[in-house]
């Protein structure tokens, strides 16, 4: 497995604590988290830890399905470094309710999911190569 999969799922497995503890300390004591927490917990663990699971398993995975290589190993690496960028941003910008901050952190992550998409699409699309079974 390419050590860029192997970060995107650890990064999740650490969402998935990080943001299952904020929703516990947001039971607990509400009034120690700023902003809008129920919305940064959500983006958490949604862009961070079933996300990042999906593009991790998912760039390993599906280009095998298809007998192909991963259109862009390099896409890939830029993905992975705007979704987590995108998350944090959001994450900060929930909890300080800074809009500019908010709206940047997204676009950033749909920049990544773009890349995602893009990527795999054109890796399980390719064309057959001679000699492949079809």
């Amino acid at each position: 497995m390419h050590p860029r999969n192997r970060w995107f799922i650890a990064c999740s497995l650490v969402y998935a604590v990080l943001g299952g503890a904020f929703g516990i300390l947001q039971a607990v004591a509400p009034s120690l988290v700023p902003g809008l927490p129920a919305r940064a917990h959500g983006h958490i663990m949604l862009l961070g830890f079933v996300a990042m699971m999906i593009y991790g398993v998912a760039l390993h995975t599906l280009p095998r399905f298809a007998n192909r290589p991963l259109h862009s190993e390099r896409l890939a690496n830029f993905q992975f470094w705007t979704a987590n960028t995108g998350l944090i941003l959001i994450v900060i910008g929930w909890l300080g309710y800074w809009k500019p901050v908010l709206i940047s952190g997204g676009a950033v992550a749909w920049v990544a999911m773009l890349a995602f998409a893009y990527n795999i699409l054109r890796s399980v699309t390719a064309k057959p190569q001679t000699g492949d079974a079809q």
